[in-house]
């Protein structure tokens, strides 16, 4: 998404600076230009004394990058005030003459709860209005009917979140900003409104959201922010897994079935739910079919992408080669929307269940990637491998501290490992799997594993031997 010039009143370097220093900026650690900044509206719900909110795209550039290649755009809200506000010093950007306003000293707006206060007061309108927000540059606020919004509510940042920002209000909501962002409908807010329309009890209701429309001339909206539904009881499912591992890892020499912390129920649970939500998503989005020689090709060309990056997997490559191979004679393949990056960190256990979030879908692939139908066995894929990683994170963690206890400990992790794969896999396909979804499953989880290799080898290389095992197992069938 290419950008205007910086306007004259801003520094460029206060915007660099202040990114390299957050952790939802995804160049952290190489040389960047901020090349655009672009200010794409004004939120409503100002009060008298209080700061003025307003929403900026950022564009930078790399020096390790193509010349003239595309630039990544990033929102920067800033909430900007008269005289300097010592409260937020953490999130101060910059300081400078604008136009309109005089001399205001800025700062990231998610940080401010006088600024939150604005977006919530314009959720609120919007429940009655046509149009609340910025007419002149086409920022809106959507909301969905059937939930009141408390104005009065206090807004809480979120810590530790790396790629988005989300804040909290009260124990009712919680507002995601989104702040790498890309023109077109974000796929979290697409999914999450079809299954909120059509009342799936396995997502976070979601109810409302913040757009700007048509910004490039294309037709498609930006998508800035998602309001939806605080689930105050929640768990982090991959954090549930962990505590189930370490209690089993405690008792000795009982197994998994017979320790309190059996994680089977749970896995169970986890199934038929991701079960509902693939049938509600098939229900909401239009299906179709795919070549499986496609697919297996596109396999074939991930390996080897991951041959030079893992020299490892070279031992292993002609065992993944004709799990590959075996996906192409299998036809045309049905294909639906799914999640796309589906793991036990994407989901919550609440007191009325467990809930799949997050649909934004990988990382690295492009929006337009991440929208594509695709089989549903992608995302049962994805929740094996984590089912296979929770076991031994624990095992790498305690066998660290005594070494003489990490056989036993590795044969305790594959135990945990199998036998809740088993529970989940058993509840989401309702029975046995037939011959062609057993091929397709397989090659789906190596595909995976083959992901995770690079993916460790890139950022945690002391992690690699866990998806590199899992790769080993799956040639050895």
């Amino acid at each position: 998404m290419s950008g205007p010039a910086i306007p004259a009143h801003l520094d460029a370097a206060a915007f660099e600076t202040y990114l390299g220093r957050t952790r939802w900026f995804g160049g952290k650690g190489r040389a960047l230009q901020v090349v655009g900044v672009r200010r794409v509206g004004t939120v409503p719900g100002a009060l008298e004394g209080g700061p003025r909110v307003v929403l900026h795209l950022v564009d930078v550039a790399y020096a390790d990058g193509p010349a003239g290649g595309e630039t990544e755009t990033y929102q920067v809200p800033l909430s900007c005030y008269t005289h300097p506000e010592h409260r937020l010093d953490h999130a101060f950007i910059g300081w400078w003459e604008d136009p309109d306003h005089g001399w205001v000293h800025a700062y990231d707006a998610l940080h401010d709860r006088e600024a939150m206060a604005c977006w919530l007061r314009s959720f609120v309108a919007s429940r009655t209005e046509d149009a609340v927000g910025d007419p002149a540059t086409g920022l809106s606020f959507h909301r969905l009917p059937g939930h009141e919004l408390d104005p009065e509510t206090a807004a809480s940042l979120f810590t530790g979140e790396q790629s988005n920002s989300s804040v909290r209000f009260g124990e009712d909501a919680v507002l995601k900003v989104f702040r790498k962002v890309t023109p077109g409908a974000n796929p979290d807010i697409e999914i999450h409104d079809a299954l909120t329309r059509a009342g799936s009890e396995q997502v976070a209701a979601l109810y409302g959201w913040v757009q700007l429309d048509d910004p490039e001339g294309t037709g498609e909206p930006l998508h800035l922010a998602m309001l939806q539904e605080f689930l105050r009881t929640a768990t982090d499912g991959f954090d549930l897994a962990l505590a189930s591992v370490r209690n089993l890892f405690a008792e000795g020499d009982l197994h998994a079935h017979e320790v309190g912390g059996d994680f089977a129920g749970e896995a169970t649970r986890l199934g038929h739910a991701l079960s509902a939500v693939h049938d509600a998503m098939r229900e909401g989005f239009p299906t179709g079919t795919t070549d499986a020689r496609t697919l297996a090709a596109t396999m074939g060309e991930r390996l080897d992408a991951a041959l030079p990056v893992v020299p490892e997997l070279a031992a292993h490559g002609a065992a993944l080669r004709e799990v590959f191979a075996a996906v192409a004679d299998l036809g045309d393949l049905h294909v639906q929307r799914v999640h796309g990056d589906l793991h036990l960190g994407q989901t919550l256990r609440t007191t009325e269940g467990w809930k799949i979030v997050d649909f934004e879908g990988e990382p690295a692939k492009t929006l337009a990637e991440r929208t594509l139908p695709d089989s549903r066995w992608r995302d049962v894929a994805g929740m094996l491998r984590s089912f296979d990683y929770a076991p031994h994170v624990v095992e790498r963690t305690l066998a660290e501290t005594d070494p003489e206890v990490s056989a036993q400990l590795s044969v305790r992790a594959d135990e945990w490992a199998h036998r809740n794969r088993n529970h989940f896999l058993t509840a989401y396909a309702g029975g046995d799997l037939t011959e062609s979804q057993r091929v397709l499953l397989t090659a789906y989880t190596a595909d995976k594993a083959v992901y995770e290799c690079v993916y460790e080898t890139r950022n945690r290389p002391t992690w690699v031997s866990i998806p590199l095992a899992a790769v080993a197992r799956i040639g050895a069938r």
